[in-house]
């Protein structure tokens, strides 16, 4: 696989919590099952840094996002990736235009910088991993 390529593009609004616990844990995951695989991850409208209780949830669970910078999703990005996932489209679909794109599953995931603690974001993660564990389970089982 081409490092420019990318199997999933996870996006939300500000690239700063959903999108960014996703591409983590779908990157983590598909590295510990020796997968071939790579998610990337991006906003509508970026925010300025990563939600910092995010990312100390993450690292709870020993995953790392302290190199992640929020990054406006491309058109580019669009292309190389032939699997994009939106984490709350359909909950806030104004500032999330993406949900308009043709072939975008998703998850209707509440915005985490709207939670008041660390004890609110912990499910979250959790709902993030399952559903991307179900995600690598759906793009393998015919490989």
């Amino acid at each position: 696989m081409s490092k420019d390529q990318i199997d999933v593009l996870f996006v939300c609004t500000h690239n700063a919590g959903r999108s960014v616990a996703a591409k983590t844990i779908f990157n983590d995951r598909a590295s510990k099952l020796g997968l071939e695989m790579r998610a990337q991850s991006a906003g509508t409208a970026p925010g300025a840094r990563i939600n910092p209780a995010v990312q100390r949830v993450l690292e709870s669970f020993n995953l790392d996002a302290s190199q992640e910078v929020p990054k406006l999703m491309t058109d580019e990005m669009l292309q190389r990736g032939p699997r994009t996932v939106t984490m709350g489209c359909e909950v806030d679909a104004e500032s999330c235009p993406a949900i308009n794109f043709a072939d975008v599953d998703d998850w209707g995931l509440p915005d985490p910088s709207k939670m008041s603690s660390d004890d609110e974001i912990v499910p979250l993660i959790h709902d993030i991993a399952r559903r991307v564990n179900t995600l690598i389970h759906e793009m393998t089982s015919g490989r």
